[in-house]
């Protein structure tokens, strides 16, 4: 008889070792690696009896899927256009951001619409539940609620229920008899979701994860948890901002990046349908360092607010501070107009910020980040009516960037009337109002954002 071979696994990132390590490689993590229960191979006797999968050729047309409306349009655009039947969706975020608000709020608008929600908390009791549904308002629907943990336990009760949706609060807290492995272990939770998925698949039902987050903010336990499901969706946001972001990181259904946009209340999470008027609210008039870019987060615009802040500094080293890009970025772009602007900032701090809490990654950002700097190095406001867009290269070149139209349509829409583009031939053939400004190099700028 063949000798089975144990491994062991990290409970943090679910990295796989031979033999038990205090550290692991993986996520540098101290004593999370524990023994996993070996898996049975698939022998040549067995693999003979098994029938061949059915094969549909790639020419056939194919039934379109059905959604399921969840009742608010922020989260229907995330998901790209509503829940998909048979489907499965996790949600991620740190403790009290509104993960368990928001199922609760869809659950209820669900349920209100004649579907059978199954609401099943290994967190919290039945009681604790209703007394946040009463603070929503939505203590009247028909919801179902449940407080099993034990895998076996909740895959009889989804039979007996036959619910249209089922959210399960928290993945991490359920535990399979089989095992004796403690909740939340790599192999407790490979098990729980494999089983729960196949379940959903099988009888067509939407299944909503809940997914505790590692202080790293990734998602806790193995990471194939998150290559089963079909969407993968986290929670961000700032505790001293009312303000939730809800964007979009996996979606075999919909685009992925897309974000929505939440003000939570003490009556919940309302939607925000206009981000851009509420980000740029608050903003400053005829403030030096202050550029408004018009943010890609998937196929939505979003016009935020940049300010900078550059101030002579003694330190042999000055400070880099960002809040919401990359510091590494800045301190790129910061180098360029040093090189082929002409703007020095070798003896001065430099202080940026995206306000509301957004966080910007794309290149675009580049041309309204060198224009923050540079307004505030010279102590000269930019014109409250102009946007800025682009990326700078390395040679100081400003170079195009991707959706276009749907950046200056945004701005149409909130009155503004100018852009500061990159130079492009493909400029002739925007459709829109707005007077453009097209730059090739950032030496340039100072005279395009001053005009």
């Amino acid at each position: 008889m063949a000798k089975i071979k144990t491994t062991y696994a990290c409970n943090e990132c679910g990295s796989v070792f031979p033999r038990w390590m205090g550290q692991c490689t993986g996520c540098n993590a101290w004593n999370t690696i524990e023994e996993q229960q070996p898996v049975g191979t698939l022998t040549h006797k067995s693999s003979s009896k098994a029938k061949a999968a059915n094969v549909v050729s790639l020419q056939t047309e194919s039934q379109p899927e059905k959604r399921l409306d969840t009742g608010m349009s922020e989260l229907n655009r995330v998901l790209g256009g509503g829940l998909v039947e048979g489907s499965a969706v996790l949600i991620g975020g740190d403790p009290g951001i509104g993960k368990s608000t928001i199922l609760l709020q869809t659950a209820s608008n669900l349920a209100l619409k004649d579907q059978k929600v199954l609401y099943i908390s290994g967190e919290e009791s039945a009681y604790q539940i209703q007394m946040r549904a009463k603070r929503l308002g939505v203590q009247n629907a028909p919801i179902s609620l449940s407080n099993a943990l034990t895998l076996e336990v909740i895959l009889a009760t989804m039979r007996e229920e036959r619910p249209d949706v089922v959210i399960i609060d928290s993945i991490q807290t359920v535990y399979s008899e089989t095992s004796d492995s403690a909740p939340g272990t790599v192999s407790q939770v490979r098990i729980a979701a494999h089983e729960l998925i196949q379940a959903a698949k099988n009888s067509g039902w939407i299944i909503i994860f809940v997914g505790h987050v590692t202080k790293d903010g990734n998602i806790a336990g193995p990471r194939i948890l998150e290559h089963m499901v079909d969407s993968v969706m986290y929670f961000e946001g700032d505790r001293g901002n009312s303000f939730r972001l809800l964007r979009s990181f996996k979606n075999r259904f919909g685009s992925t990046g897309e974000i929505g946009v939440f003000d939570m209340r003490e009556t919940g999470l309302q939607e925000v349908p206009n981000p851009s008027a509420i980000f740029l609210e608050e903003r400053p008039e005829n403030a030096p360092g202050s550029a408004v870019l018009p943010a890609m987060n998937g196929t939505r615009p979003i016009l935020v607010e940049i300010q900078a802040l550059v101030s002579s500094s003694n330190l042999a080293q000055p400070r880099r501070t960002t809040l919401g890009v990359d510091p590494a970025r800045v301190a790129m772009i910061a180098a360029v107009l040093d090189k082929h602007g002409g703007f020095s900032f070798s003896d001065h701090d430099i202080f940026l910020n995206v306000t509301g809490g957004i966080k910007v990654n794309e290149p675009a950002a580049d041309l309204a980040i060198a224009a923050a700097l540079v307004s505030s190095l010279m102590n000269k406001p930019i014109n409250q009516h102009k946007l800025i867009f682009g990326e700078i290269g390395l040679s100081g070149e400003v170079r195009n960037v991707n959706y276009n139209e749907q950046r200056l349509k945004e701005a149409e829409k909130l009155g503004f009337l100018s852009v500061i583009t990159p130079h492009s031939k493909k400029k002739k053939e925007f459709k829109t109002t707005l007077s453009l400004t097209g730059l090739k190099t950032v030496g340039h700028i100072g005279s395009a954002i001053f005009e």
